[in-house]
C-alpha cells in the first residue's frame, strides 16, 4: 500500500526574538488532502509557525519543507505553491467583490483576460457570484472572509495556511467559512489551520496538534486524544438528593470505577467504557429501585477537556495580551 504523502513536515525549527523563544524545536507533519488544527495558547509559536511555513520569516534553525520546497532554499517555489489568509482580510473595501479578484490576479502576475476568468471561477466557487458587483464595505462578515479564502487561492494552492481566519465573526458567518474550507479540502487541497475556536477544530480538522511553549506536546486525531483524556463519562443528576448514596453504588458496580458526587447539584457521573450498555444496566436498576432520575447524559471529553490536561489551562483562559510579543505569538 502506498504510504500518505505530507504536504507539510517540520523538523525541530526554532526560533527567538530577543529574549522570547517562541519555537523551541517544532516538529510537524500534515498529509496531504487533509486539515491540521493547530492549538496553544496565546505565544504558544502557533503565529510565528504560520509565517515560517509561509516564507514571511526566517527560522533560527531546523528544516521545513511545504508542498515539497524547503522554505529557507526555495522560498519564491512554497510561494507558488501555497495561499495565506491572515486574522484579518485583506480586501479592499472601496472595490467589488470582482475588482478584487482580478487585482489579485494582477498582483500575481496574471494577464488582464486570464485574471478575469479566475475571479468568475472563485466567486461562483466560494458563493459570492450574486455579490460580484457589490462593494466589500457592504458585504457582511463571512462574506468578506469568504472573499478573502477566495484571493488565497487565485493561483490554485496547493497549501492553505489560515491563522485564526473565524475570529470575531458570528455562528452564521463561521459556518459560511467552515463549509468553503471543506469544499476545498475536499478538491486536494492541504490546510493547517490556527484557531482559537476549539470547536472550529473539532469540527473541521483530522490531525490536531497541540502547542505549547514552541513545540508539539500532542498530534492525533480528535478522537483519539479525546479518548486520552479518560473516554466517556455517564452523568446522572437525581430528583432527590437522598438518594445519591444509592444511586453511587449502583454506578460504581457497573463501570467497576469510583464515581464523583455532587450533593449540592445532585449529581454522580463516572468513567466509563461500554457506555450505552452500562447507561441501560443503570437506568434499569435505578428505575427497580425506585430512584428518580432527573437528567442523565453519556458525555464524550471535549477539546477544551484535551486542553486543559495537556497544558493546565482551559482555552478560553489566555494570558494577558502585553505579556505576549506580537512577533511571538
Amino acid at each position: 500500500m502506498q504510504q500518505p504523502t505530507s504536504a507539510v513536515v517540520v523538523e525541530g525549527v526554532r526560533k527567538r526574538f530577543g529574549a522570547t523563544v517562541a519555537l523551541d524545536g517544532f516538529d510537524l507533519a500534515v498529509r496531504e488532502g487533509t486539515v491540521c488544527g493547530l492549538l496553544g495558547p496565546n505565544g504558544a509559536g502557533k503565529t510565528t509557525a504560520v509565517r515560517i511555513l509561509s516564507t514571511l520569516l526566517r527560522a533560527d534553525g531546523g528544516r521545513a519543507r511545504v508542498a515539497g520546497h524547503d522554505v529557507a532554499r526555495e522560498p519564491a517555489e512554497v510561494r507558488r505553491r501555497i495561499g495565506l489568509a491572515g486574522q484579518h482580510p485583506a480586501v479592499d473595501e472601496i472595490l467589488t467583490g470582482r475588482e478584487n479578484l482580478e487585482m489579485w490576479g494582477r498582483l500575481y502576475h496574471l494577464d488582464a483576460r486570464t485574471a478575469r476568468r479566475r475571479a468568475d471561477e472563485l466567486l461562483e466557487r466560494f458563493g459570492l457570484t450574486e455579490a460580484a458587483r457589490r462593494r466589500v464595505k457592504h458585504y457582511s462578515g463571512g462574506m468578506r472572509r469568504r472573499l478573502d479564502l477566495a484571493a488565497s487561492f487565485i493561483l490554485s494552492p496547493r497549501v492553505l495556511f489560515l491563522d485564526e481566519p473565524t475570529t470575531g465573526l458570528d455562528p452564521r458567518n463561521r459556518n459560511e467559512v467552515w463549509q468553503s474550507v471543506r469544499a476545498l479540502v475536499e478538491g486536494g487541497t492541504t490546510v493547517l489551520l490556527t484557531t482559537q475556536y476549539l470547536e472550529e477544530a473539532d469540527r473541521l480538522a483530522h490531525q490536531i496538534a497541540v502547542i505549547d511553549s514552541g513545540r508539539v506536546i500532542a498530534d492525533d486525531t480528535p478522537a483519539r486524544l479525546k479518548a486520552q483524556t479518560g473516554g466517556d463519562r455517564i452523568d446522572l443528576v437525581l430528583h432527590e438528593p437522598e438518594t445519591l448514596a444509592r444511586a453511587a453504588e449502583v454506578v460504581a458496580r457497573v463501570t467497576a470505577a469510583e464515581p464523583r458526587v455532587d450533593r449540592d447539584a445532585r449529581r454522580v457521573d463516572a468513567p466509563v467504557r461500554d457506555g450505552v450498555e452500562a447507561l441501560t444496566e443503570i437506568m434499569s436498576t435505578l428505575a427497580g429501585d425506585g430512584v428518580a432520575v432527573e437528567d442523565v447524559a453519556l458525555r464524550r471529553p471535549t477539546l477544551d477537556e484535551v486542553f486543559l490536561r495537556l497544558t493546565g489551562h482551559r482555552a478560553a483562559e489566555t494570558v494577558p495580551a502585553e505579556a505576549v510579543p506580537e512577533e511571538a505569538a
